[in-house]
């Protein structure tokens, strides 16, 4: 409660500050409140970060809150403090960092304070009254099964865990309510009808029955579940196809058990609907999805259920890091290693990490999974910050399946004439087919070719606002650029000399799709890519390929993330060394995990997989590695690498950026920040640059960076404050400028 005459308020704008304001006498605010303030002459939404029994030092004029916007405190104390450190962690502007984390203000929430009062909770959430609906629940009682019991009886009664709904109950028998009647007449159950929200999912999922664990998995399920009186940080470093996913809600159910709550964070929206389905059959539908997908109404409703604590397992993408879990007990990041958890505008945090730091305040368990992890994890659990827990077997006992390396370089063409398609592996596509399985083939390049070059003089067709070359798509027969979406008509000839030999340019997916289409007819064949999927898609094409309504699936790095396909026994690498040409010092990493993650969608069902890796470069350390699915052995050459110039794990980076429509503007901005950075830098902080990005110019902005490395995280953090207190100060202006830490993106 408030007993200061002051707060501290956390308002959304890009300035790296707290700002002081009044408490008026019949007003109680309390840390995490969203209040209406004046800011500029105009009222904003802001919170409620601390009280104060003064002003600011110099400050004679001090505003009062004009009033409170929602009647309870919308982030509680845990989460509050925890967004704080993260906001300092990352020289983030604390207003902006809650703005992010919070759920959508009530519409009407500043007419309300106008006419007097604040929305009250669940009044109306995103503009939309909460709709409800009666739903009925069954629970078995204590009498005595009768021998002899109809066989819809019996299958309904044996689906009833624990309080369970008839929605649950008709996915094993349709005419489930009938059949409750029944049961409850006989005394076997008691049924409760009562109101609940719209339900949040579209369709039931059949609970079901926990499989026995392997013994790594028992070993790991015990370790963790003993840690959960004190907390603890654990790596579980599990092959493809080991069952974590298990281990996770072995963790989970015991949390539950005894009251903590749990959060589980994975990369990509793409994977949320299998995994939400894999944790509905074992909890039910008590528990609550975010990711940006979702609208708003829907991700609001979802946010204020764990805040009201009337559900205590939350399951999302990189933003879930900041819901509000009743209890926190587990935290979980699946896929660890995957670079789609560090948010690259605005507030750029990365979840994995953060995830560590939310567990370790609240003293919960952190558990980050990956059969790939990052070399930051791996060194990690190396040094003892992590607890090390391997699943080294696949759960049905199966081997990994084999990999053969194909070199481009002296390997025939297939019949099909591409010159990316070898013959070895048509063959094996052909044979896969003859044996009626499925197969993958990956190729991270989407749209029909990745560029349009003049063979008359040369030049390629790029895009007008990036320094990129535009990928041409040939259903739509248009050009685009995969980083500002401008499109334009596929032109008939070369903007710079006019004539008309213009040339598509390498293989992309959607090529790839035509060609094998045509050359294994009648095969069918389906594509997974940005270009045809988005959240609801992904599992359309899934399910056609678990239905085998589909023989061969070509797609980009979608298809290398977590999907267990029974049928899937090819996997086919088109070019294994495309991402080794990236100009980041992560490009083997990446190089090595997609190929790890992609060669364990084989053979996961009753037959062995194979897997081919076509390359240009057959003897590079992550094509060889994740041929013998050797991590520890990528881990000692990469580590050894990145030692030598110290780059994480062995160092620390921050990066500087600043962009301008003014190439000019922008190279005078970047200049005098590392001449800032520079005056503070001691000597065990290295300044790399300033230089053009790897791409110069994106969305009509020239962009220019500087890097700060070191192994000492004191002193980086302190010329990386220097910065970020410089462009407060407006030393970059007019240009825009941000500080990065932890960079993850080098482009």
């Amino acid at each position: 409660m408030s007993a200061a005459p002051f707060v501290e308020v956390a308002i959304p704008v890009p300035l790296r500050r707290l700002f002081t304001y009044r408490v008026p006498d019949d007003l109680v605010l309390e840390p995490g409140d969203r209040v209406a303030v004046p800011f500029h002459r105009r009222k904003v939404a802001g919170f409620v970060v601390g009280h104060r029994d003064e002003p600011p030092e110099g400050v004679t004029r001090v505003l009062k809150v004009a009033g409170k916007l929602e009647a309870n405190p919308v982030f509680p104390e845990e989460l509050l403090s925890f967004l704080e450190r993260a906001a300092s962690y990352y020289f983030a502007p604390i207003g902006e960092v809650l703005r992010a984390a919070a759920p959508a203000m009530p519409k009407g929430a500043m007419k309300r304070l106008r006419e007097g009062g604040f929305l009250e909770e669940g009044e109306e959430l995103a503009g939309r009254a909460v709709g409800r609906k009666l739903e009925l629940f069954a629970t078995r009682t204590d009498a005595e099964v009768p021998a002899k019991l109809g066989a819809r009886q019996q299958r309904v009664l044996d689906a009833i865990a624990g309080e369970t709904a008839l929605t649950v109950l008709r996915t094993v028998e349709p005419s489930a309510r009938g059949v409750l009647r029944t049961l409850a007449k006989r005394g076997l159950v008691t049924l409760e009808e009562r109101e609940i929200e719209d339900a949040l999912f579209a369709e039931a999922v059949a609970p079901d029955a926990p499989p026995t664990p392997t013994e790594p998995q028992r070993h790991a399920i015990e370790a963790l579940t003993g840690a959960l009186d004190g907390g603890g940080a654990f790596l579980l470093h599990g092959v493809t196809g080991s069952g974590k996913t298990e281990v996770y809600l072995r963790l989970i159910a015991e949390a539950r058990e005894r009251g903590k709550g749990a959060l589980v964070l994975v990369p990509e929206i793409a994977l949320t609907p299998q995994l939400v389905s894999r944790f509905r059959a074992r909890f039910g539908d008590d528990l609550a999805v975010l990711h940006s997908a979702l609208k708003d109404r829907e991700r609001d409703i979802a946010w204020r259920r764990l805040r009201r604590g009337e559900v205590s397992l939350a399951v999302g993408a990189r933003s879930a890091l900041f819901a509000p879990v009743p209890d926190l007990g587990v935290v979980i990041v699946d896929e660890e290693h995957d670079a789609s958890f560090k948010q690259e505008e605005g507030f750029r945090y990365h979840a994995r990490d953060m995830a560590l730091l939310r567990a370790h305040r609240a003293g919960a368990v952190a558990v980050l999974g990956s059969a790939t992890p990052s070399l930051e994890s791996f060194e990690n659990a190396r040094r003892g910050r992590l607890s090390l827990l391997t699943l080294p077997e696949r759960a049905t006992q199966r081997s990994l399946p084999p990999v053969e390396i194909v070199d481009l370089r002296r390997q025939p063409r297939s019949p099909s004439g591409e010159a990316l398609l070898s013959g070895t592996l048509h063959q094996a596509i052909q044979r896969c087919l003859d044996e009626e399985d499925q197969g993958i083939l990956f190729l991270n390049r989407r749209g029909f070719a990745p560029s349009v070059r003049c063979t008359a003089c040369g030049k390629q067709v790029e895009c007008p606002a990036c320094s990129v070359a535009l990928t041409e798509h040939r259903r739509t027969r248009r050009l685009r650029c995969h980083y500002c979406d401008f499109q334009r008509p596929l032109p008939e000839r070369c903007d710079t000399c006019g004539a008309a030999a213009l040339e598509p340019m390498g293989l992309g997916t959607e090529q790839l799709e035509d060609r094998l289409a045509e050359v294994f007819a009648p095969a069918k064949v389906a594509r997974l890519d940005r270009d045809v999927a988005n959240g609801r898609t992904v599992e359309e094409v899934l399910g056609r390929l678990r239905r085998r309504e589909v023989d061969l699936l070509v797609g980009t790095q979608m298809v290398t993330k977590g999907h267990d396909i029974p049928g899937v026994t090819l996997v086919g690498v088109i070019l294994a060394d495309h991402s080794l040409a990236f100009p980041d010092f992560r490009a083997s990493e990446r190089t090595f995990q997609l190929l790890a993650q992609v060669a364990g969608r084989a053979g996961r069902g009753e037959r062995e997989g194979r897997v081919f890796f076509q390359t240009f470069n057959p003897d590079a350390v992550p094509i060889q590695a994740a041929a013998r699915h050797d991590y520890e052995a990528f881990f000692r050459a990469e580590s050894a690498a990145r030692r030598e110039h110290l780059y994480p794990p062995h160092g620390h980076l921050i990066a500087v950026r600043v962009d301008d429509p003014d190439e000019r503007r922008a190279t005078e901005s970047i200049g005098r920040l590392a001449t800032i950075a520079r005056r503070v830098a001691t000597e065990r902080v290295e300044i790399l640059g300033p230089s053009p990005a790897p791409i110069g110019r994106l969305r009509t902005r020239y962009r220019f960076r500087f890097m700060l490395r070191s192994d000492d995280r004191r002193a980086l953090r302190q010329v990386g404050a220097a910065v970020a207190h410089a462009i407060d100060e407006g030393v970059a202006n007019p240009s825009r400028a941000s500080v990065d830490v932890d960079p993850v993106s080098m482009l």
